[in-house]
């Protein structure tokens, strides 16, 4: 007999909505790292809430408190093409927030049956009709579950992903973030392309009395890309100084709806484990949810085939995929985005005050 029911490793947005969802008739356990230590770990991310993702939070009349915002909100994006020397502003409707207190929130929602386990699954298996979480707790201390279900909601680097398909590749970068202190007269988000270091995006966002500069690189040599395209961006007013921490992790960019993987035989994947995140603005927050909210409703049901029920009720997310997949050219093509950028079109005027 299996200690739990349902095993989610990550307490991310997919996994944290997932473990609130789950009926209480199953026992529940959640596999994630994160606490309100200095020390825990922190998703390397600009901490923005996309209108898609806000419509989801929408959908469950879920309302952020208000520890979890932080200043300033900004109703436009600097886009700069550093290949042609391009700026122009467009209007965005991002929530800026904690990312870390966002996602502690999340994982607050789930009902007090639910199991935590603070620490990292390592290894899975099969075993006896069950799988086996070989798990390190933050403690150090090392811990073996049991569970009939298992769901990864543990991001690009799954390791639910990697035991039911140890051969498939999806493209990934290095996304690399510094925080400096905030320097500028003017807070502002930005959106850099610059096909001289990376063939995806770069980010900038004021947040509080930090000034946070990113981006995406290809692995090989990403260190080296990040601080040449710092460089250049100081020719367009950024101020860096002397970075108070760094952080680092492994994003993906799904190049077709085929790297999307949903899971079988009991084991499932959600979220960015999943292959499910915007390969134009890395967006992932909104596909975490709804994921998580769609693999809830088909182990709920209780039906007998729930990988390929779950295969099906994905299809809409891997269809938002595929129009995602085709904008790219539109952003990432130096020739497309030129025109599009001198085109004007969407745009907004920036009127400056003396």
């Amino acid at each position: 007999m299996s200690d739990f029911s349902i095993a989610i490793v990550g307490g991310g947005p997919a996994g944290a909505t997932l473990a609130r969802l789950l009926d209480k008739r199953f026992s529940v356990l959640l596999i994630d790292g994160k606490t309100d230590s200095e020390a825990s770990f922190r998703k390397v991310c600009g901490g923005l809430l996309s209108p898609d993702a806000q419509k989801a939070f929408a959908e469950f009349d879920l309302t952020l408190p208000k520890d979890i915002m932080v200043d300033p909100q900004i109703f436009s994006v600097r886009t700069i093409d550093l290949n042609t020397r391009t700026e122009r502003h467009y209007q965005r409707f991002y929530m800026n927030l904690d990312r870390h207190k966002f996602d502690l929130w999340l994982e607050s929602l789930a009902p007090p049956t639910v199991t935590r386990f603070f620490g990292k699954c390592g290894k899975i298996s099969r075993e006896d009709g069950c799988y086996k979480l070989k798990c390190r707790g933050n403690d150090g201390t090392e811990n073996i579950f049991t569970a009939d279900i298992v769901v990864g909601a543990d991001g690009a680097g799954s390791a639910v992903r990697k035991f039911l398909y140890p051969k498939k590749e999806i493209r990934r970068y290095t996304a690399i973030q510094q925080w400096f202190p905030e320097s500028h007269a003017k807070p502002f988000y930005s959106c850099i392309f610059d096909p001289k270091t990376s063939d995806c995006c770069s980010w900038s966002i004021s947040k509080d009395s930090f000034f946070i500069f990113g981006g995406a690189f290809a692995p090989k040599n990403c260190r080296k890309a990040f601080e040449e395209q710092k460089k250049r961006l100081t020719e367009y007013g950024f101020k860096f100084g002397t970075p108070l921490k760094t952080e680092a992790c492994i994003v993906l960019r799904p190049k077709s709806p085929f790297d999307i993987c949903t899971g079988r035989d009991g084991a499932f994947l959600v979220g960015e484990a999943a292959g499910l995140i915007s390969p134009s603005s890395l967006e992932g927050i909104s596909f975490a949810v709804n994921s998580a909210r769609l693999l809830a409703e088909v182990i709920n049901s209780g039906i007998d085939d729930p990988s390929k029920k779950y295969a099906e009720k994905i299809l809409p997310l891997k269809l938002k995929i595929l129009v995602k997949i085709m904008k790219c050219p539109f952003m990432y093509s130096p020739f497309l985005r030129k025109l599009v950028m001198k085109s004007g079109i969407s745009s907004i005027t920036v009127r400056e005050r003396d």
